[in-house]
């Protein structure tokens, strides 16, 4: 299950050859658009591209951008049955604008039978935001939570993808939490600041750098500060497992030994070519969690997610990973034959 906030993905393309006669700023000849999944939404796509189901928990607007996410997730044969239409607010929806490049301006655009991006290249111009940020209802609150408990006894494992746009709130979070334990149902958390520190009683937090340092005020400057920085959050929240994504410089991952000792492992960054790192901490949570709910060992699950997160930062927009793709950067990694069948 994973549960959080559902976005929308838009992407404009267009020409930008002249300034308005208007104002001294460029006008933007439209030319191409894409809609994608974002936030919960696309780690859920995550999920199902690698063979797992994923069941989303989640609200949307009763509007065209709601009924397109809906869309996109029923030919990706992703549950919605726990996605509530709320018509007090706008599903939210992050519109970037593109500039052509001269090499990419014909290129074709569009979503894929899959729900995948074909996307091209291009300079960002813009991004708009159109969300509306408080607090989902208590009723609203509470149905999440009744989709949630009735699914717990056939869920391998549990994901909040947490972009602040008010579906989880600490309530949701330790309700969720109390009933999950009975079940031995692994917790996963992509988290933001508002939330941080009410995730106590899950299994692993996966934020990236900027997010650790923030949720301790404090801002990492070398290897030994995110050591103590990774340790105290670590212990707060009473973790199996922290891990802590550092874009170029790779992913460092925390655990206690059984003799209590602290336990770091940095991993290396696995991708000499950034396009964009639009979602790629959706990707690493999904891979992470999905390697969990296949009964794969932590370090492991996070090798695979720091390979998978090297792969989509070399895509446009909220990408996925195949398993050919992940299958063959194993391969490349550890230079020994990887049986496909498995």
């Amino acid at each position: 299950m994973i549960i959080g906030d559902i976005i929308l993905d838009e992407y404009i393309w267009g020409d930008v050859n002249r300034i308005s006669p208007e104002a001294p700023v460029p006008v933007f000849d439209m030319t191409a658009e894409a809609h994608g999944c974002g936030g919960a939404a696309n780690v859920a796509q995550n999920v199902a591209k690698l063979g797992g189901k994923a069941e989303l928990v989640g609200v949307i607007g009763k509007d065209r951008e709601g009924e397109k996410l809906v869309q996109m997730l029923t030919a990706m044969n992703i549950g919605d049955a726990g996605i509530c239409t709320d018509v007090q607010r706008p599903t939210s929806t992050k519109t970037r604008l593109l500039a052509n490049t001269a090499a990419t301006n014909t290129a074709a655009v569009g979503t894929g039978s899959a729900g995948n991006l074909s996307l091209q290249q291009g300079h960002y111009l813009l991004r708009i935001d159109r969300e509306f940020k408080e607090q989902i209802s208590i009723g609203l609150r509470e149905h999440l939570l009744g989709v949630v408990v009735s699914r717990l006894a056939e869920s391998d494992a549990i994901i909040f993808s947490d972009y602040d746009k008010g579906v989880v709130s600490a309530a949701l979070i330790n309700a969720v939490v109390a009933h999950a334990q009975p079940y031995g149902v692994p917790i996963i958390v992509d988290p933001k600041r508002t939330n941080f520190w009410q995730y106590k009683g899950v299994t692993a937090l996966t934020p990236n750098l900027m997010e650790a340092g923030a949720a301790v005020d404090e801002k990492i400057t070398d290897a030994v500060h995110l050591v103590a920085v990774g340790e105290k959050i670590l212990d707060r929240l009473s973790l199996k497992a922290l891990l802590i994504t550092r874009e170029a410089e790779g992913m460092s991952l925390f655990q206690r030994n059984p003799d209590g000792t602290l336990q770091v492992n940095h991993l290396p960054p696995q991708s000499s070519t950034v396009t964009d790192v639009t979602g790629a901490g959706d990707t690493v949570v999904a891979v992470f969690t999905l390697a969990l709910a296949a009964n794969v060992d932590i370090h492991s699950a996070a090798q695979l997610s720091s390979l998978a997160g090297g792969i989509v930062v070399g895509k446009m927009g909220c990408a996925t990973v195949t398993p050919a793709e992940l299958l063959h950067a194993i391969e490349t990694l550890t230079c020994i034959p990887v049986d496909t069948k498995l």
